[in-house]
């Protein structure tokens, strides 16, 4: 498996990220393409190519990069599903300086639990979507 993970907005392939999101996605269905691009544009974005550059997911992150992260859009492209590169994808984002200093980081997921429970992720009170990291102690 070769790939590369780049937070390059300019090799983000907009119409692919809008088409899945739009159309595949159960959490985006109807969102425009200038609805795409305000949130790239208003987010730190992570890109995952293949070798020849074919983009084969997305991801995003909203942050004031010390209290709060909010990871959204999460995606793999169809055709290249269940290949792992989701698992590569989030532990990028992870490991990232900007992510690990965020003291509370947070998501939505329907069907992605195990994914982000190995990165210590825990469902928020009895919400079936929402779960969370939160390295402040009260």
């Amino acid at each position: 498996m070769s790939f590369v993970i780049s937070t390059d907005k300019d090799k983000l392939d907009i119409k692919k990220i809008h088409q899945y999101i739009s159309v595949e996605s159960y959490w985006g269905v109807g969102r425009t393409i200038e609805e795409v691009k305000t949130t790239i544009d208003h987010s730190f974005c992570f890109g995952i190519y293949d070798k020849n550059g074919e983009q084969i997911g997305f991801s995003r992150v909203v942050t004031d990069q010390i209290l709060f992260a909010y990871l959204m859009d999460v995606i793999i492209f169809t055709k290249y599903q269940g290949n792992g590169y989701g698992k590569h994808l989030v532990d990028f984002m992870m490991n990232h300086e900007l992510i690990k200093k965020v003291k509370t980081i947070a998501l939505k997921t329907k069907d992605a639990h195990s994914l982000y429970e190995r990165h210590g992720f825990k469902k928020v009170g009895n919400s079936d979507f929402w779960m969370s990291i939160d390295k402040i102690k009260l």
